[in-house]
């Protein structure tokens, strides 16, 4: 009987997912969530690690030794900021196995296409494959020369890496956990070795009643910025949904994952996503999947982001607090590199070098993977859904071409032109910005009232709006100045 009703109620329920622009979404039931969640560990983790690159590594130290400890509280707040969007972004993956960028494309057929665009104008430069390469001269001595043969060589490798491996998210899974045992490793070193008694008074002082927004030391812009991409950033979010999905999250578990048109065996992926009848068996089933993927989100996500990046900075105050003519550049980790070679020994500074090298390596690799996971996902899903070509196969064609496109410019010898580096720190802040209003414009209206967005999550994303309506323009204003 209880059956019977369940079915009743599946047949009388009418998906809420607009289907004005894309195909309706197909009624089925949410599926159980694994007994054991330890193998469903790994989307957080991914998207840390892809995010600690730069600014875990240049910006935050740099900032710690330039004004000390008092600002990162400020990497609290923009990752706690991150979280309630990641979370928000999955929460439509997890209702409908679709990603945030198809569920906008619902709403208007070319948002996937804006935002695409975007990244792809973001990550164009090769940068974080240029900066692992330079970090590798730091070990062999080869000099600025040899930088371009090894940035090639990484990229190539990148390429083979994401197109030859079986099934691609295992593959960066792979790549991604190394990089943070290699992070975590580098960490527990510096503590025991280098991270000084007072560091961590300083940062207890500067997480409290010491804590402040150093202006005028630093440009507002800066610690703005800071802020904003502590963790990931831009594009980066919204690959959250295609990372939960290829881990079976949800509804996605529905969804084939993306493959190798190679190596990998391709299986009929369908153009558009599923929906579950809000049956109490289903809400029961939604409530553990949301509370799970809270939890691995705070618990991978957030805290590796922020530990990392307290205690980068409390090395770089720990060794290079107070130096004269330190920069927001690579040059910053030579330095600090040298200085910990003086103040620890000849192989820590080494072994800093390595990590460093091989942790931006796997951010450049995970920046290409999200560059061509939201191209190819949003292409095949809207523009070639009828067409007879794989989403596996795009993606394919979309990661040699980046690649290629970095190892023409890299071949040229052209210095990153100062117009691409202003729309890259545009692009960020606008995509955060708008895709924080469209999360509430479709976490409100696409999905069933039980499990909507609502009370202080729906403030956080209004928070998150103001924040990063109030960094685009700042930003804007900012890098037109500079450029005009």
């Amino acid at each position: 009987m209880r059956h019977a009703e369940k079915e009743i109620r599946m047949a009388e329920f009418t998906p809420t997912v607009p289907a004005r622009v894309l195909p309706p979404v197909t009624v089925r039931d949410l599926p159980e969530p694994p007994r054991s969640t330890w193998r469903v560990i790994g989307p957080g983790l991914v998207g840390a690690g892809v995010g600690l690159a730069s600014g875990e590594f240049i910006l935050w130290p740099y900032i710690a030794s330039q004004v000390g400890l008092i600002f990162v509280w400020g990497a609290a707040v923009g990752i706690i900021t991150q979280w309630f969007l990641n979370m928000e972004i999955e929460r439509y993956t997890l209702a409908t196995g679709e990603t945030a960028l198809t569920g906008f494309s619902r709403m208007w057929r070319h948002w996937g296409l804006v935002f695409v665009l975007m990244t792809l104008c973001s990550n164009l430069w090769p940068g974080w494959v240029t900066s692992s390469a330079t970090m590798v001269t730091y070990l062999t001595g080869t000099g600025a020369g040899s930088v371009r043969w090894i940035a090639i060589g990484m990229l190539l490798l990148i390429a083979l890496g994401l197109t030859l491996a079986p099934v691609i998210y295992t593959a960066l899974e792979r790549v991604i956990f190394v990089k943070i045992a290699l992070v975590v490793t580098l960490i527990v070193v510096a503590v025991l070795f280098a991270i000084t008694a007072d560091s961590w008074v300083e940062l207890g002082k500067g997480m409290t009643v010491d804590a402040g927004f150093p202006v005028p030391e630093l440009e507002f812009a800066v610690l703005m910025g800071a802020i904003a991409y502590a963790g990931a950033g831009g594009g980066q979010n919204l690959c959250q949904s295609n990372w939960i999905r290829d881990k079976g999250f949800g509804m996605g578990l529905y969804v084939p994952r993306l493959v190798s048109p190679v190596t990998g065996q391709e299986e009929a992926a369908p153009t558009t996503g599923f929906q579950f009848a809000p049956t109490a068996g289903n809400l029961a089933r939604w409530r553990r999947w949301w509370r799970f993927a809270n939890v691995e989100q705070a618990w991978t996500f957030a805290l590796v982001s922020f530990v990392t990046i307290a205690l980068m900075s409390m090395l770089a105050y720990s060794t290079v607090f107070g130096r004269e003519g330190l920069q927001n550049s690579i040059g910053f980790l030579e330095v600090e590199g040298r200085a910990l070679q003086e103040t620890v020994g000849a192989w820590f500074g080494v072994l800093f070098w390595v990590i460093g090298a091989l942790a931006l390596f796997a951010s450049a690799m995970g920046i290409v993977d999200y560059t061509s996971r939201l191209a190819s996902d949003t292409i095949k899903t809207v523009y070639l859904r009828d067409k007879p070509v794989s989403v596996n196969r795009v993606y394919f064609l979309t990661v040699w071409a980046l690649v290629l496109v970095g190892i023409v410019i890299l071949l040229l010898g052209f210095d990153q032109p100062l117009i691409l580096l202003v729309f890259s720190a545009s692009f960020a802040a606008v995509m955060m910005f708008v895709y924080s209003i469209l999360l509430i414009v479709l976490n409100r209206r696409a999905l069933p009232r039980e499990i909507r967005v609502r009370s202080y999550r729906l403030g956080a994303l209004v928070w998150s709006v103001a924040f990063f309506g109030s960094l685009t323009v700042l930003t804007v204003v900012q890098q037109a100045q500079k450029l005009f």
